[in-house]
């Protein structure tokens, strides 16, 4: 099929610099530059998710989508047909390497599972045929088990066995279409796996049986061989009140309670970050640290709305400290990359509208990357944390953290030292340090 969907974009998106004043260039992300030893394309593997490029139709709490994209026309399959050719050149167009699906954005929900099955069956086989044509991979797959009224008291954790055994179906079968499309690793996302009260709600047994259904994914991810690693995609609310995958520390913990953390990462969202309390520095640093970074949904949410916006990632100070701590982790070492989950706003009704957004967020993240790389050649931040903490280099502070010491020695130590000022942590003078690199 040609390309006819984005005509105002006649080729690939091409870099042009700083200088240039065309809209459809990128000024920042020049794919084959090369940052630290690699290019910019290694570092940063930008999907396009399906999702919010292809079918979001600018829906949100208070409305309908304001948005008829032309590959929407025809039958449901046509539909969908027309949709992945579009996606394909999309991605072409943007030189977006990778792209990201739930097994519901890309063929329609029949009434029966094996009729749905043979609809996924049916677009998979293009979507590999236009990856076959384009060379773009999959980066990530994973399956919609909360938009479909059978999971409004979730999947895995829902009171029902019918629906638990339901969602095991359809992750079997989007396990199956994501090896089928060389996918690098696979993504849970528990839209609805939580509670909106505890009256009628048994904790333990829910959580146990998420813990259940995940060792099942993994052995059946053992039976039929898939090699890529399992993602866990923390969120803290919206839409049920109290979601068990609250944020990086609470899926950690999960993880670790039911033996699974040979077999999965998380696949952090800066959205989802805010929406926890925390920064999105702070979530991805915090999975660096335990060895949990696998995958990073690219976006933003607005601090003043209490709902997941998912804009695109234009802030600086967010993509460079990210990319400083991707870098501190030697790159995207589980093979995840930096998904778009991100949709152009409500009143954004053009499909060349989805281009611009991309253009923006692929630039801001290239600038972050140039940010970081130079902020770990300086060494400056990480000389501050060393010195910061070198009283546990040596003496009693490396008697504690070799475990030497007990409280008896600590005791005496704090006789003798009496301590009464501790550093100052020059808080202001790393912000303005920070402000240099931007």
């Amino acid at each position: 099929m040609s390309a006819t969907y984005f005509p105002d974009v006649k080729g690939p998106i091409a870099y042009e610099g700083t200088d240039s004043k065309n809209p459809l260039s990128f000024k920042h992300y020049d794919a084959n530059a090369v940052v630290m030893g690699k290019t910019m394309k290694e570092h940063l593997r930008f999907a396009g998710c399906y999702w919010h490029s292809m079918r979001g139709a600018g829906a949100d709490p208070f409305g309908p989508g304001t948005r008829i994209m032309p590959w929407e026309d025809g039958s449901e399959m046509e539909a969908a047909e027309n949709t992945m050719h579009a996606m394909f050149e999309f991605l072409s167009k943007l030189t977006l390497p990778y792209w990201c699906f739930h097994d519901r954005d890309i063929a329609p929900e029949a009434k029966t599972l094996t009729q749905t099955n043979k609809n996924l069956d049916q677009i998979v086989a293009l979507a590999k045929k236009k990856q076959d044509e384009t060379g773009i991979e999959l980066l990530w797959g994973t399956t919609n088990a909360f938009s479909n009224p059978r999971f409004m008291s979730g999947a895995s954790t829902s009171p029902s066995a019918d629906v638990f055994a339901h969602a095991a179906a359809q992750v079997k079968k989007a396990m199956e279409c994501t090896q089928e499309l060389g996918g690098s690793g696979y993504v849970f996302w528990g839209g609805r796996e939580g509670y909106e009260t505890l009256l009628n709600t048994d904790l333990k047994r829910e959580m146990d049986h998420l813990g259940l259904f995940l060792n099942l994914a993994v052995d059946y991810k053992k039976k039929i061989g898939f090699k890529g690693p399992f993602w866990i995609e923390p969120k803290p609310k919206e839409p049920t009140k109290h979601q068990y995958d609250f944020d990086a520390g609470s899926c950690h913990a999960f993880l670790q309670k039911y033996g699974l953390m040979e077999h999965f990462g998380l696949n952090i969202e800066a959205n989802h970050a805010t929406l926890a309390g925390h920064t999105f520095h702070h979530e991805i640093k915090y999975c660096v640290d335990n060895g949990l970074l696998g995958s990073i949904d690219a976006n933003a949410g607005d601090l003043l709305l209490g709902w997941d916006t998912d804009q695109f990632p234009m802030n600086l100070y967010d993509t460079a400290l990210v990319m400083y701590e991707v870098l501190r982790n030697g790159g995207f070492t589980q093979g995840g990359g930096l998904n778009f989950d991100a949709k152009v706003r409500r009143q954004s009704t053009d499909p060349i509208d989805l281009v611009y957004a991309h253009i923006g967020g692929m630039d801001a993240f290239a600038r972050g990357l140039k940010i970081a790389a130079k902020m770990h050649e300086d060494g400056a931040f990480a000389k501050v944390v060393k010195d910061r903490y070198s009283s546990f280099d040596s003496g009693i502070g490396a008697d504690i953290e070799s475990g030497k010491a007990d409280f008896e020695s600590l005791a005496a130590h704090a006789e003798k030292t009496n301590i009464e000022r501790v550093p100052s942590g020059r808080q202001e003078l790393l912000e303005n340090m920070l402000n240099d690199y931007l």
